[in-house]
C-alpha cells in the first residue's frame, strides 16, 4: 500500500515517514498542498496524510481537490492544531481521522490501519518490518527470512508488544500489561527474565535486531547494527 505524508517539517515528515517505513508501507512525502496534489495526480495512493499548516495554505481547504483527484483516498489529518475546534473544522472539511501532534507512535499506526481497512473494504495490511524479522498483525505470525519464527506464548506476545512499538521505547508498566495483564501479579524480575529468552531466540535465528535497556524507561526494539 503507498501512502502520501504531506508535511512541511523535515524532522517531522522524516519521523513520520520512518514509522510507516517499519511498518511495512511504502511512503512519499511532499512539502506543500501544490507538491501533494501533484503527486496525487501521478500515483494511487491509499491514504495521505495531511499537516493543516502549509507554506501553500490550510490543507483543509483542499480536501476536496483530493478527493476529486482520487475519490476513493483515504484523508487523515495530522496537526499540532488540537483545538475540538479544529478537529472539527478538519473533520467537516472532509477529513477521515484526525490525529494530533505529539501523537502515540502505536496508536497512530493502528489509527492508519483501521482507516486502510475502512478504505480498502478489510484488504490485508502490509506487515511489520525490522531487519529480518517481520511481524503481520493480522495473521499474528512471525517470520524470519520468510520462515516461521515459532515462541513460547508469552515470549510471542512479548514480541508482539516490540514490533507495534519499533523504533520507540516500550515502558517496562505498558510491556508488563501486554504481556501478563493489568491484575496479573508478576516478580519483579519476570520481564528481564522473558526479555533475555526473547533476545536468546532471536540472536539464535539471526533475525537482524537488538533489544536493548534504556535505563529508567524500559527496553526498545530496533534493527541491529551492522
Amino acid at each position: 500500500m503507498r501512502l502520501l505524508v504531506v508535511e512541511d517539517e523535515p524532522d517531522m515528515a522524516l519521523l513520520i515517514g520512518r514509522r510507516l517505513d517499519r511498518a511495512g508501507f511504502s511512503c512519499d512525502k511532499a512539502a506543500t498542498i501544490g507538491e501533494a496534489l501533484e503527486a496525487l495526480r501521478q500515483f494511487p495512493y491509499d491514504l495521505v496524510l495531511l499537516d493543516r499548516r502549509l507554506p501553500d495554505g490550510d490543507s483543509a481547504a483542499h480536501i476536496g481537490e483530493i478527493r476529486a483527484l482520487r475519490p476513493r483516498i483515504g484523508v487523515m489529518m495530522v496537526s499540532a492544531l488540537d483545538a475540538n475546534r479544529d478537529k472539527v473544522a478538519g473533520l467537516d472539511a472532509g477529513a477521515d481521522d484526525y490525529v494530533t501532534k505529539p501523537f502515540d507512535g502505536p496508536e497512530f499506526l493502528a489509527r492508519v490501519r483501521a482507516r486502510l481497512r475502512q478504505g480498502g473494504g478489510g484488504a490485508p495490511l502490509p506487515p511489520i518490518v525490522v531487519g529480518s524479522l517481520s511481524f503481520d498483525v493480522m495473521a499474528r505470525q512471525a517470520l524470519v527470512r520468510g520462515r516461521p519464527f515459532h515462541l513460547h506464548k508469552r515470549e510471542f506476545v512479548l514480541l508482539e508488544a516490540f514490533m507495534r512499538r519499533a523504533d520507540r521505547v516500550a515502558s517496562r508498566t505498558d510491556l508488563l500489561e501486554d504481556v501478563y495483564g493489568v491484575n496479573h501479579a508478576v516478580s519483579p524480575g519476570a520481564l528481564d527474565t522473558l526479555v533475555s529468552r526473547l533476545r536468546k531466540h532471536l540472536a539464535e535465528a539471526d533475525a537482524g535486531v537488538e533489544i536493548d535497556l534504556v535505563r529508567g524507561r524500559g527496553y526498545i526494539l530496533t534493527e541491529a547494527e551492522v
